[in-house]
């Protein structure tokens, strides 16, 4: 019995033993952090998935030793839940973060500016631009990174319904109060980012009341950025042993700066995927699938693959769509026109309710995506293709019903009268024949075997009457 014991004991211990090696060898064969500069990259419209790949990608290039980030940056603008996320990870990160519009003919426009003025270094390439920073509404929140719908107030008094006149406000305008609260906020954010890191407060006022821009060397000289950089070696070599105001401390940027390796930090596949579903053009794509695909599989019960593609693709258009700015009026229309055009195969309206289907598809798809950031819009060959695919299938329906209209109406009881048969058994004196893809009891005054065809001469409700083909043709 003790001798059990001690060999169960000693194996335990080399179990015990090997765990402990496996656990040492994955510790070993983790690369150790090396300094290094990671360089990440906004391109075009920044949006959720933006925001995602620069959390990531700085937390692993924090974990990885990296001593400076540089996010090449070239974008029209963005959305501005994702910009402002964008800045907090900057202002919190324990890294510098130099933010750099490049290469030459790049821009930080709108939500770019903000970020600019967010990042501990700013510099830009020569040709570039920034600004045009002023905000426009998107669904009910302020939006610094979008292009101005309307010019602002740019007298900056006042930010509440109570100073405008009792007239202006009896007759419902509120309009311009709505764009002073919006603007007074974007500025206020925005002279706070450049008051913490000693830029031109002024002129950033001014690209968010008056939409204004700056090239590369205007905005060096009126001290929005601080430097002007041809390349990632010059930027390092210019920003070497400089020193940085984080969140935790000052930090001083390592004198070698420029003999370290740079270590680009791609999106990775999740990255991928949530830029591929929050594209606008993929979402609304989704979205129709996913109603179609309902639609048709409560028409069809039991069909399984309309209804489950179409659940995937409602639950992942409904993600897509809680991240973007929507209209649920245009999101409403657009459900509605679906229903419309299906509707249209089973109600014999003539294509009233096609028509209507298709116009409230398209006047929906038009006001789904509630903004005017380039890359954040539904495009309109898009839109027009689906309308047109509606348009022609709804006249393909059109021409069938008015072809079935055209044909002559038969009798109840002579439906199968002419057509032709095949005989699958016999049974004494009835015959059990194939017409139609179904089975149908027939009674034949001449002899006939399985596999013989027969034509249908009378009907009697579910009993047919037949005669050999060959006899037919000898009556011919």
């Amino acid at each position: 019995m003790l001798k059990r014991i001690s060999d169960k004991g000693r194996r335990a211990a080399r179990i015990a033993a090997l765990l402990l090696l496996g656990l040492a060898a994955l510790v070993c064969a983790q690369p150790s952090p090396q300094p290094h500069v990671a360089q990440l990259s906004i391109q075009g419209a920044i949006g959720p998935a933006t925001t995602d790949y620069l959390d990531r990608a700085m937390a692993d290039a924090q974990a990885a030793g990296a001593r400076l980030v540089i996010i090449h940056m070239d974008t029209p603008g963005g959305l501005d839940a994702a910009t402002r996320d964008i800045i907090q990870h900057i202002l919190a990160s324990d890294i510098p973060v130099a933010t750099y519009v490049y290469p030459s003919g790049a821009r930080a426009a709108s939500a770019g500016t903000y970020i600019l003025y967010a990042s501990h270094i700013a510099a830009m390439a020569p040709a570039t631009t920034l600004g045009a920073a002023t905000p426009v509404q998107i669904g009910g929140m302020p939006g610094p990174g979008e292009s101005p719908q309307k010019p602002p107030d740019k007298s900056g008094s006042g930010d509440s319904d109570g100073d405008k006149p009792k007239a202006e406000s009896d007759s419902g305008q509120s309009g311009t109060a709505m764009e002073r609260k919006m603007t007074n906020d974007a500025v206020a954010f925005i002279r706070g980012l450049a008051k913490r890191y000693g830029r031109n407060a002024d002129w950033a006022e001014k690209a968010v009341r008056e939409a204004a821009t700056l090239t590369a060397d205007e905005a060096l000289q009126q001290n929005v950025i601080d430097l002007v950089a041809k390349n990632n070696e010059d930027l390092l070599r210019q920003v070497a042993g400089r020193k940085v105001e984080l969140e935790s401390g000052a930090v001083t940027l390592p004198a070698d700066l420029a003999d370290l390796s740079v270590r680009t930090y791609e999106p990775d596949w999740r990255s991928k995927i949530l830029a591929l579903i929050t594209n606008p053009q993929v979402a609304y794509i989704l979205l129709l699938i996913g109603i179609y695909g309902l639609i048709f599989e409560g028409y069809s019960p039991g069909a399984m693959v309309p209804g489950i593609v179409g659940i995937i693709c409602l639950l992942l258009a409904f993600y897509a769509l809680q991240v973007l700015p929507i209209n649920y009026a245009g999101l409403a229309l657009i459900i509605v026109g679906a229903l419309l055009i299906v509707a249209e195969l089973f109600v014999p309206s003539f294509g009233a309710l096609g028509i209507g289907g298709v116009i409230a598809l398209v006047i929906g798809s038009v006001m789904l995506i509630d903004s005017d950031v380039p890359g954040m819009q539904i495009s309109r060959g898009l839109i027009g293709a689906i309308a047109g695919v509606s348009g022609l299938g709804l006249l393909g329906l059109l021409w069938a019903v008015g072809r079935s209209l055209r044909k002559p109406r038969l009798a109840i009881n002579k439906a199968m009268v002419g057509h032709t048969a095949v005989v699958i058994e016999l049974q004494g004196d009835d015959v059990l024949v194939h017409l139609g893809g179904e089975i149908w009891q027939a009674r034949c005054d001449s002899p006939v075997q399985p596999g013989d065809r027969v034509t249908v001469v009378a009907q009697d409700g579910l009993a047919l009457q037949v005669e050999p083909e060959s006899n037919m043709k000898q009556h011919t």
